[in-house]
């Protein structure tokens, strides 16, 4: 287990009070990330029907998964034998069958199918298959959305997980570093990314990167007016500019980072318009702090594009923590006008600033931690145009 028995005990707890004030008497949790908040458990067994039941009054969840997993349950979790619940392989790819059929015969017996139960309609991997499963196998029950119940149950971390991601953020800084000496002009854009990503796993002398839930993303050239571009075959040019977002991975939290590289001859409008973007970062940055909302770090970026007619549509921000394929966001806070959640200690987010102008774009990003006076940056490397002659 990454954390002691106690912290998987407190935000277990944390959970079933939240799941009182929401009127839920039984969770059914399919959001990869949940299922390891809650139980520890880490494997690449997400592409098929697994999740995590937590019972409003139980003194521990519930962990569903595929039989040939059961062995990564019983290592990577906390969770006793008789809690581990695995469904049989005849539930594979067999439609109509499917794995919440045995699901919904476990809720049955356990006499939990008149219950208020919440689901996660909008997680990753929770099918129309799934849905319908439980709809019309438990016509008693009253269905309703949980709101992203344990996702919110996440915002704050622990010192524990604080102290997880600032050791991906040391993996992200020697990944951004492995990019800025890789890049250059007739390099392919696969090799640079092959070396990053052996920076990102191989991370320091005392510890290890893992797959991160994105691809490194590598736009190029026009490229970088466009987002979540990934690396080709294609070669670096002179002239271009590159722009590199990827995040170190430590325990499956991430501490993501975006910078923009350019080669050849300094071009002032590029660096003119990463010092505004930068301005603008900063800006959200100073006014961090416990107290102020996710709005006022908004407001106070957008007042610094506003003052150079800038015109950014897209949040700026969202939180992070754990993450699976295919985000490393929470799907909770957003910084973006009109996000009124409250700043707290120890809440962290990803704040993100592309600027993009039709055929060209500089961006620059930071995960930032609430602290209880202000704002701590994870990764420490500069923001400025990486200009490489």
């Amino acid at each position: 287990m990454d954390f002691t028995l106690e912290e998987y005990k407190q935000r277990l707890l944390k959970v079933q009070k939240m799941m009182l004030d929401q009127g839920v008497e039984l969770l059914i949790s399919h959001d990869t990330n949940n299922i390891n908040y809650l139980t520890g458990y880490d494997a690449w067994s997400f592409y098929y029907a697994q999740c995590v039941l937590v019972h409003v009054n139980a003194e521990e969840p519930i962990c569903f998964v595929r039989d040939q997993d059961a062995g990564g349950a019983h290592l990577k979790t906390y969770i006793k034998k008789e809690n581990i619940v695995v469904y049989d392989e005849e539930y594979i790819h067999t439609w109509p069958k499917h794995p919440y059929d045995y699901l919904v015969k476990i809720i049955k017996e356990k006499n939990w199918d008149k219950l208020s139960i919440g689901l996660e309609m909008d997680a990753h991997y929770f099918t129309a298959f799934c849905y319908e499963k439980i709809k019309r196998g438990l016509p008693n029950a009253k269905i309703k959305d949980s709101n992203r119940l344990v996702n919110w149950a996440r915002l704050i971390k622990s010192n524990n997980e604080i102290n997880f991601m600032k050791c991906a953020a040391k993996i992200s800084e020697i990944g951004m570093k492995t990019a800025y000496d890789t890049i250059k002009p007739g390099v392919r854009q696969c090799d640079a990314v092959g070396e990053i990503q052996k920076a990102l796993f191989y991370g320091t002398s005392e510890y290890g990167g893992e797959y991160s839930s994105i691809a490194t993303l590598l736009p190029t050239g026009k490229g970088t007016s466009a987002s979540h571009l990934t690396a080709t075959q294609e070669k670096f040019v002179e002239g271009e500019a590159t722009i590199i977002e990827l995040s170190g991975v430590y325990k499956r939290y991430h501490a993501p980072m975006a910078r923009t590289v350019l080669l050849g001859k300094p071009d002032k409008l590029k660096i003119d318009t990463m010092k505004k973007t930068i301005e603008a970062l900063d800006a959200g940055i100073n006014v961090t702090k416990p107290g102020n909302t996710a709005n006022d770090v908004a407001q106070a970026f957008w007042k610094v594009l506003d003052k150079y007619g800038i015109e950014k549509k897209s949040r700026t921000g969202y939180s992070i923590g754990i993450g699976y394929p295919p985000d490393w966001g929470e799907h909770t806070l957003n910084i973006y006008k009109g996000d009124m959640t409250v700043l707290k200690p120890n809440v962290c987010f990803h704040m993100i600033a592309v600027m993009q102008f039709g055929d060209w774009g500089v961006e620059a990003s930071e995960a930032i931690r609430v602290t209880d006076k202000g704002a701590e940056l994870f990764c420490n490397f500069s923001k400025d145009l990486h200009v490489k002659s």
